[in-house]
């Protein structure tokens, strides 16, 4: 259970707490006794304990660095002991200590210079931008140089220590000076060797470019590409999802697409793609852009970040969203800083209508939901043992709206009825952020993960029940490894961001296309490798939700966009009503519920639900589905991808008008010239941060 995980962490991190307290002052009380078996044995179990808890606590060493006990602390505090332990203990001349205390405060002294050294190399090595899937051969980029040295001062002041702590306690045992001389010098030597080892990562053949020339690298880069078309996305570590559903379009577009990022962290949460990806942290370097062929602008996601690049004026914006839904977050007043606002269907123009935020009509362009294409259609009522039901709430936002998610007021009721029927099988796909906001929610959500695992072990313990044998299980396997062969890159663990935009240089020959396929196969072999009637708690971001779909007979689900998207199955689905409304209010107010089962917090539907799931004669909403599917996601023909292309061709037509008009009017007024936005920039570049990591509560929706 999670609750016994933490409780289990948190009594592990206090036994160590109390160790180290322990160990320190048994250390000093065994130096100014003397006795020479406690100190020793007392600074070699905190020496100990010390590495361990780097290796293996990383939290609790976290915590004592805010309370200003970090390693370089405690380790000068347990030589200053072991210092002391030497001057009290019988038989070694205290004048024979001054050499190992000399070479002691050398061996320090090169700590720090390698210190300083790393934070040159660090810095030079911070590029203004990060690339994939670009040739930077012109760049002259090298590898990084070993993390211990340039990243990890703790653990390399940890580590290189060790032989003189080693050899203190020698000499402190056998009364010979010369066990710490060596164990000292030896100390002394590993820092000089790595500062003048880190050092040469100053010297031309290993030094990156400058800013300047890295931003004049990217401008001949972008006049050599000549983009038409780029994805903009920045947001937090967990919003990664938003721009990777979007992977696939962009690849299928009839022009040169680019992803443009903000935060270096987000290059590795990209998924495999074949389209080149810049990361741009600094605001001033967006002129790059504005200076480049690029012409429209595609936006996933608003951020706190989105106005920066919108005042780009030869680019034109479309936001896209990452998903349609009936809540009031699908109609940001955000969005009218766009140029146009591409939709699914006609459901969500007249839902930017209806909420009059500022989004003209004439500006509002449906283009389908082209990414939907790996989703299957219905093909009928269930005809093996097991109804497969998809239970995927929500999680429950930044609003306090009432009936954002179910998972608090009706998740448990709902699979309590779900699991109640002997012939259903359930997988349970919570949202990533559920619990993130409110606590509530995330309680809910581990009770139902719980009611799902018991409800397991009374099946397992029925007779006849088998699982899939070890051929499904190896095959299984294979494709997890031949699936992480292709789609994750494989780094040192010393690798930076310098080496990994090096090693990510090129994509490789259809990258894209061969993690499409891996995919696929992993998804095959996953599923084949469970048994039919176990339910399944899926929390991973294997299998994604499209592959949940089409092993589904039913949906329930919350208002969201995972009622929109499986509705292009027109498989049955349920809505959970949590909203306090009545139904004929909830379904008003909400047209993705028109063709939806409605569920009350007690789930007292289900049962009736499941009977017209397998019996089509009981299926009332079939008609209205199909209806409601043209309404949400546009027609059938022409294809969305087809709607999509246009869309962008439109767009840049519509930017190349523009970009003519204005050199129209330049022309006619002498001296006259567009402003180019640089003097916003500037001024916005002062406060900008450098890839810092985007927190959630700063995405606007």
């Amino acid at each position: 259970m999670p609750f016994a995980g933490l409780v289990s962490r948190r009594v592990g991190q206090l036994s160590a707490l109390l160790a180290m307290l322990v160990f320190f002052s048994a250390q000093l009380a065994g130096a100014l006794l003397p006795n020479v078996p406690l100190f020793i044995a007392a600074s070699a179990a905190g020496f100990t304990l010390d590495l361990y808890l780097h290796h293996r606590q990383p939290g609790l060493l976290a915590l004592l660095g805010r309370v200003r006990f970090d390693v370089p602390t405690r380790q000068l505090l347990r030589d200053m002991l072991l210092v002391i332990g030497l001057v009290q203990a019988p038989g070694i001349d205290p004048l024979a200590e001054a050499p190992l205390v000399l070479m002691l405060m050398g061996a320090y002294a090169a700590h720090f210079a390698c210190q300083a050294v790393a934070l040159l190399v660090r810095r030079n090595r911070t590029l203004p931008i990060l690339t994939r899937n670009i040739d930077t051969t012109a760049m002259r980029l090298s590898a990084a140089p070993p993390r211990i040295l340039a990243r990890q001062p703790s653990r390399r002041l940890l580590h290189f220590m060790a032989p003189a702590t080693a050899g203190l306690l020698g000499t402190a045992a056998t009364q010979e000076v010369l066990w710490g001389a060596v164990g000292v010098a030896s100390s002394l030597t590993l820092f000089v060797a790595g500062t003048v080892l880190l050092g040469t990562w100053m010297l031309p053949g290993k030094r990156t470019p400058t800013e300047r020339e890295a931003l004049a690298w990217l401008d001949k880069w972008l006049a050599s590409y000549k983009p038409t078309v780029a994805m903009y996305f920045s947001g937090g570590p967990t919003s990664a999802y938003q721009a990777n559903m979007w992977l696939s379009t962009l690849a299928e577009l009839d022009a040169k697409p680019l992803i443009v990022l903000r935060e270096r962290f987000m290059m590795q949460k990209i998924e495999a793609t074949d389209v080149p990806v810049v990361c741009i942290p600094k605001v001033a370097n967006l002129m790059s852009l504005e200076h480049s062929s690029l012409k429209t602008m595609l936006h996933p996601a608003n951020s706190g970040k989105t106005s920066q690049v919108l005042r780009i004026p030869s680019i034109k914006h479309a936001f896209i969203n990452h998903g349609e839904s009936d809540k009031l977050s699908s109609c940001n007043p955000y969005a009218k800083a766009y140029d146009e606002v591409w939709v699914a269907g006609p459901a969500a123009r007249a839902r930017y209508q209806l909420a009059e935020i500022g989004v003209d009509d004439h500006d509002v362009v449906e283009v389908g939901r082209p990414q939907l294409a790996p989703i299957k259609p219905y093909a009928g009522a269930p005809t093996g043992a097991f109804t497969t039901v998809l239970y995927a709430p929500t999680w429950e936002g930044w609003t306090d709206d009432p009936g954002n998610t179910s998972v608090i007021l009706a998740g448990e009721n709902i699979v309590r009825a779900l699991l109640a029927d002997p012939a259903v099988r359930l997988l349970y796909k919570p949202h990533p952020m559920t619990g993130s906001v409110d606590p509530r929610a995330g309680a809910a959500n581990a009770r139902i993960q719980a009611l799902i695992h018991e409800a397991n072990a009374r099946r397992a313990a029925e007779p006849g029940r088998s699982r899939p044998g070890a051929a499904a299980l190896a095959e299984l396997d294979r494709s997890t490894r031949e699936l992480e062969r292709i789609a994750t890159a494989t780094f040192r663990e010393s690798a930076d961001d310098v080496e990994r935009m090096m090693i990510q240089a090129t994509p490789g020959a259809d990258r894209a296309k061969a993690v499409t396929e891996a995919t696929a196969e992993w998804e095959a072999a996953y599923w084949a490798s469970l048994p039919e009637w176990e339910h399944q708690v899926i929390t991973d971001v294997r299998p994604g939700i499209y592959a949940c779909f089409n092993q589904a007979d039913l949906l329930v689900s919350d208002v969201s966009s995972v009622v929109s998207d499986y509705l292009s199955s027109e498989k049955p689905y349920a809505v959970a009503n949590t909203s306090g409304l009545s139904e004929e209010e909830f379904r008003a107010g909400f047209p993705t519920v028109r063709a939806a089962t409605v569920l009350s917090p007690a789930a007292d539907a289900v049962p009736a639900l499941l009977a017209a799931v397998r019996d089509p004669e009981q299926d009332t909403f079939a008609a209205e589905r199909a209806a409601l599917k043209v309404h949400l996601l546009g027609p059938a023909d022409p294809p969305s991808i087809e709607r999509f292309n246009q869309a962008v061709a439109d767009l840049r037509g519509k930017a190349d008008e523009r970009r003519r008009r204005i050199a129209e009017r330049l022309t006619e007024i002498p001296g006259q010239r567009e402003l180019d936005g640089m003097d916003t920039f500037a001024a916005a570049s002062e406060n900008d941060s450098d890839g810092t990591e985007l927190s959630e509560d700063s995405i606007i929706a």
